[in-house]
């Protein structure tokens, strides 16, 4: 069956049910999904309640009642379908929509997942998209949440842009003009909120020496090209309000600074996408700042707000979004202080460190890709954090870059191989992974994470560095 087939038979399946119970994840991703598929089942007539968890295991699976309702699983589910199994879930009342790698089962659960058919850049939320439209074409105002949720699982970064079904769902939104697709956009984060200088400094993809990590360097940088920077009552302009002919001489400008320094300048472009119907220079206008808004809500346990935000509430819920937000990157920004303050331990091809109990484990995966822009950048970063609700538990973040990647890393893959060694699980992706490990195989954990990510240098011809 093709991936058209398997949206079909999801679509069917879900219209002959009167009640749906959505148990979704907790990320953007997960956020998003489910506000796709919970719009879809109301514009349907479907009576629903969702569920939001951190993780499907154990302990979770308890806040998925047991009753009659058809269990509708979102950005979870294909890798945990043995705790289904072992909950009695029959497969006739389960159904899976999910983009992660499926777990060999006794039961064969429905499900709808993309990276079977050999579509590994999209997110549930992109799947849950397909399905709401195979109910109804007229949810294709959807799209956008789809897009936030393919851009928030980091489906556009390695590409700079969407590629395949998930860029066609933003054509296609585009097409109902609920979508503003970029083609060729400066490929940095916070165009529609940050002061130019700004959103600059703190970019490191293109790493740009003088500017990246440098605000008054930047600053120093736009200066030079004589371009006004600021409206007569001195508002800093963010990227989206500069004059398109300024916006030409600054990406020429930063390309020459990229290649006089020896650097590859393909990367300071990327398709972006923007929601002409949202206020200007607020983080609901862009897809990547929509995203980390959803983030926010998500790792400080208020996901249902985020869920709100996504059926267009723009006021008590997107004000306390915003609260959340706020206290979201001040937290992040002290975790980052501390990694740097601190410092990380390096074995030869990874570079580590343990925060302790002194942040919520939600966090520390930002704080490594932030902090990995001011250390060595080509070797992977892992931040293991206690886990207060079971001791006997670390979780480990880990993260790299594009360039890693494209080198043959796979932090996906060392994860789920390390920690299933120790009797632990992880999973991800090539550029951002996780797992959790017992908290006495920390040591013996790191050391097989660092040999098998030179195992994978090794195989793609780099040898021991």
């Amino acid at each position: 069956m093709s991936l058209c087939d398997d949206v079909r038979s999801a679509a069917r399946e879900i219209l002959t049910h009167q009640e749906v119970t959505l148990i979704s994840h907790i990320d953007a991703d997960g956020i998003a999904g489910e506000s796709i598929l919970a719009q879809a089942l109301s514009r349907a007539g479907i009576h629903h309640t969702s569920v939001f968890v951190r993780q499907l295991e154990p302990m979770t699976m308890r806040q998925v009642p047991e009753d009659k309702t058809f269990k509708l699983f979102c950005d979870l589910g294909a890798g945990q379908q043995n705790l289904l199994a072992e909950r009695g879930l029959r497969e006739e009342e389960v159904l899976i929509v999910d983009h992660h790698v499926s777990q060999p089962c006794e039961r064969e659960y429905p499900q709808v997942n993309c990276l079977p058919h050999g579509f590994s850049k999209m997110s549930a939320a992109g799947v849950a998209y397909l399905v709401a439209m195979e109910m109804d074409p007229g949810n294709v105002d959807l799209s956008r949440l789809a897009v936030v949720g393919n851009v928030g699982d980091m489906m556009a970064r390695e590409d700079c842009g969407l590629v395949g079904p998930a860029r066609e769902i933003a054509l296609q939104g585009a097409g109902a003009g609920c979508i503003e697709v970029i083609s060729r956009d400066l490929n940095c984060y916070g165009t529609s909120t940050r002061p130019l200088h700004v959103c600059l400094a703190y970019n490191d993809d293109p790493f740009i020496p003088g500017i990246t990590n440098n605000v008054n360097g930047a600053l120093r940088f736009l200066q030079k090209l004589g371009i006004d920077l600021q409206t007569p009552e001195k508002r800093w302009l963010v990227w989206e309000e500069i004059p398109p002919v300024d916006k030409r001489l600054v990406t020429s400008s930063l390309v020459q600074q990229i290649i006089s320094c020896g650097e590859r300048a393909d990367r300071l472009f990327s398709e972006s996408y923007l929601f002409p119907g949202e206020a200007a220079r607020t983080p609901l206008r862009n897809a990547q700042e929509f995203a980390t808004l959803l983030n926010a809500c998500g790792r400080w346990t208020r996901p249902r707000v985020g869920g709100a935000i996504c059926r267009g509430d723009r006021g008590p819920a997107y004000r306390e979004a915003e609260h959340m937000l706020t206290n979201h990157r001040a937290v992040i920004r002290d975790l980052l202080e501390y990694i740097l303050n601190t410092g990380v331990r390096e074995l030869s091809h990874i570079q580590f460190i343990h925060v302790g109990s002194r942040y919520p484990d939600t966090i520390v995966g930002i704080g490594a890709g932030m902090a990995l822009s001011r250390l060595n950048m080509e070797k992977p970063i892992l931040v293991m954090v206690e886990q207060p609700e079971d001791p006997a538990l670390t979780k480990v973040s880990m993260r790299t870059t594009e360039r890693v990647v494209g080198r043959g890393i796979d932090l996906q893959q060392a994860l789920t191989t390390a920690s299933a060694e120790v009797g632990g699980a992880g999973g991800g992706h090539r550029i951002a992974a996780g797992a959790f490990i017992p908290k006495e195989s920390e040591e013996h954990f790191v050391n097989r994470v660092n040999q098998l990510i030179s195992e994978q240098r090794c195989a793609e011809g780099q040898g021991h560095r």
